[in-house]
Formats: C-alpha cells, structure tokens, sequence
C-alpha cells in the first residue's frame, strides 16, 4: 500500500500505525500534474498493479461565499479537491485498464456538502458537487474495463479539522450553534466495507453522518 500526501514527516506516522514495511510513503502534491505522474510511477514500480485508489485529499480554505472568495483562493481550492482527484484518477485508471487481470476500484471521498452547502463554503462546496460527476463519470467509462467506483459523503467525523464544528458552527440563519461529531474509524470502517467489495459489486454513494447533525433539514 502506499501513503500520498504533501507532509513526509505525517506520512511516516501513518505508515509507522501498519505492519512494518506494509505502506510505503510517497510525498505527493496532488495539485501538481508531475507530483502524481511520479507517485503512480513508484506504485507501478514496487507492487506492478493498482487494485484500489481513494482519493481522499481535500479543503474548505479559504471559506468565503462568491463574491469573497478571491480567484487566487478558487484556484487553491479548486487544484486540491478536484484537479487533485482527476489527476490520481487519470493515472489509476490508465494502470487498471493495463494491468493483467485488468479492472480495479476508485473511492472518492465526496463530503454531504456534496448535496448542501454550509454558508460562505463556495469552493468547497463547488468541487464536491464536481466530485459526484466525476464519480458517476468513471463508473460509466470504466464499466467495459472492470472498473467500480464509488463515493463516500462523510459529515462531521472527529477529527482534528472538526473540532471548530463541535465548538461551533455557523447555521444557514446566521447562528453558531456546536454539531455533534462522530468517533472517525466508523468513516475508515465504510471505507474498507467499500473497498472489499468483489469487483461485480459496488457501493456508489454512501453517506456517513453524526446521527443529530443539522444535516438533513439543513437550512
């Protein structure tokens, strides 16, 4: 298995939690079109083929509705989240479709903001709805070449980028109000639920929440 991110020193970490040697680091800026040739490179290098992809890379900053988001941070926004996902797709799936036996599966990490905004949230609200149609999109195409992909929409997982949300978080009415979060190794569990799926089968959407978040309703 290998382990993509920008922080070497996170990735080390993340690695050092599996059985020893059993996910290899590889610093990667999935924002940069030769900083994801180079990682795939590596996975073709050390395991010859590509089984399972999840791109999971994403980020709300800066917030800001449209006409405060400036273009500089739309672009930021924008490379991260959604040129980032193509980017690990185009190299994944172009392994799959060559590999002996071909086919393989893609998990985006979509987000519920994927289905409804939360105030000031334009960009990342933008490129999540721009995952589903890159989600639904590979699913298509990969159909003849026995690849599945499928997308999970998480809302309020603990984690250290939630912990604003619990303190509190802006309503659609213009209040603060704290949302419950949920223990994150239920997200990981859907996740691997998802990923051991055999090939002739897949989950195409699934959406994990806190149970009382302002989700449904929301707004």
């Amino acid at each position: 298995m290998a382990a993509a991110g920008r922080r070497l020193q996170a990735l080390q970490e993340t690695a050092g939690l599996a059985a020893a040697g059993s996910v290899v680091p590889v610093p990667t800026d999935v924002g940069d079109a030769e900083s994801v040739a180079s990682l795939f490179a590596a996975v073709k290098e050390r395991f010859g083929r590509l089984d399972l992809l999840v791109n999971n890379a994403g980020t709300g900053s800066p917030p800001g509705a449209v006409d405060e988001l400036t273009p500089e941070g739309w672009q930021s926004i924008v490379a991260t989240n959604l040129t980032g996902s193509y980017l690990c797709a185009h190299h994944a799936v172009r392994l799959m479709k060559a590999q002996d036996p071909r086919g393989g599966r893609i998990i985006n990490n979509g987000s519920i903001s994927a289905h409804a905004p939360r105030p000031g949230s334009v960009g990342y609200t933008v490129t999540k709805h721009a995952i589903t149609g890159l989600t639904k999109s590979i699913s298509l195409d990969g159909r003849p070449y026995g690849i599945a992909c499928g997308q999970i929409d998480i809302g309020n997982a603990g984690t250290a980028m939630t912990r604003g949300i619990a303190a509190g978080a802006r309503q659609a009415d213009g209040s603060v109000k704290p949302e419950p979060t949920f223990d994150a190794r239920h997200a990981a569990d859907a996740v691997v639920f998802m990923a051991g799926l055999p090939l002739d089968a897949n989950v195409q959407f699934l959406t994990i929440t806190a149970t009382t978040m302002p989700f449904i309703g929301r707004g």
